[in-house]
């Protein structure tokens, strides 16, 4: 006779990080095996907010034990859903997990209604129940307008089908990796003398913004993630990238900017983080629409590689949307391939009159 599971779906702010710590382990197993990634700065990021009883989103529970999580962050009338994972069924050692005994009950006003039995369920089935009850949440929340959505470590199309149901526009991403080797000489800097290159400083994260915002005008990245559609957007961006771990550490000597050297104008930047000790990730590249097609882009991405390797660095990554094939082939002449394809959704609220 076929075993059978009971499934709640609870709200994730009942649960302090302990509970939650197999499920992160796991899931910080998948980012080390499929992207090289070490998700430990990320994991101890999360547990201080579900310390704080703070992060919004939803736990499964199987048979006493949580198997799954989903949550997302607010920013003014937007949502960003930050990760969906489950096991497919509760971990061997569960001494520490267990919940026996103190399992939260719904509360009134709760609004949580899910206890369902079934046969053993998959982790992909558990990961669109939860990903089904944070769309009821967030869509049906008429201080929203946009949600987003990239969930980097699921392969495209594992959750598609959910989003589109939802009504999501989805838009597929890919993964890039290239091998580092041999790159022992300083890549050749070959700029006009109007221009000059340095490496990053504190005082650039302003300027930055202005530059990001320029670049991605128009730009098919500006649909899937509105921060680039504005300076404080761009700059809040930046701020996460430089101030916290969630990508990465972020590296200073690989990140280098170009500036006008009478004006002081930024008109190219890279940026790069650490995302384990022989990966480097590359976080930001753009160039300003004035500045493009000589060969700046190419130009930074020879030296973030160069001081990446320096570092002790063995590969490098970064990520770009399917539709932009100008920088595909870009980086697929310098050697990028692609090792992971993943999924960016956008949910916007129809304007009414």
């Amino acid at each position: 006779m076929a075993s059978t599971a009971s499934i709640e779906i609870l709200d994730l702010r009942h649960f302090a990080a302990p509970v939650l710590r197999p499920v992160l382990d796991a899931e910080g197993e998948l980012w080390k095996q499929r992207l090289h990634w070490d998700y430990r700065s990320s994991t101890r990021l999360l547990m201080q907010y579900l310390d704080s009883h703070m992060l919004p989103g939803y736990a499964a529970v199987e048979d006493g034990h949580v198997t799954g999580y989903a949550f997302c962050v607010y920013e003014e009338t937007k949502a960003v859903i930050g990760d969906v994972f489950a096991l497919s069924s509760p971990p061997l050692d569960s001494q520490d997990s267990s919940l026996s005994g103190s399992l939260p009950g719904p509360r009134s006003g709760d609004g949580i209604h899910a206890s369902a039995r079934q046969l053993a369920p998959s982790a992909h089935q558990i990961e669109e129940t939860l990903l089904k009850h944070l769309f009821e949440t967030l869509l049906n929340s008429p201080q929203l307008d946009r949600v987003e959505s990239q969930l980097l470590l699921h392969p495209s199309g594992a959750h598609a089908g959910i989003f589109r149901e939802a009504g999501f526009q989805l838009f597929r991403r890919l993964f890039l990796v290239q091998t580092l080797q041999g790159l022992w000489n300083q890549p050749r800097v070959d700029l006009p003398g109007s221009l000059e290159m340095r490496p990053w400083r504190d005082e650039d994260l302003s300027p930055a913004g202005r530059l990001i915002s320029d670049a991605y005008r128009d730009h098919p990245d500006s649909i899937i993630n509105d921060q680039y559609r504005s300076i404080h957007g761009s700059q809040r961006f930046l701020h996460n990238i430089v101030r916290y771990s969630g990508c990465g550490v972020f590296s200073a000597p690989v990140s280098h900017v170009v500036v006008e050297r009478i004006s002081r104008r930024l008109v190219a930047l890279v940026l790069g983080s650490r995302v384990s000790p022989e990966s480097g990730h590359i976080t930001q590249l753009c160039v300003h629409p004035e500045y493009r097609r000589r060969g700046l882009a190419r130009m930074l991405l020879s030296v973030c590689a160069f001081h990446f390797m320096r570092l002790g660095a063995t590969e490098i990554s970064l990520t770009v949307t399917e539709s932009n094939t100008e920088a595909i082939d870009l980086y697929r002449a310098e050697g990028y391939t692609c090792a992971h394809k993943f999924d960016a959704a956008v949910w916007q609220r129809e304007s009414i009159g």
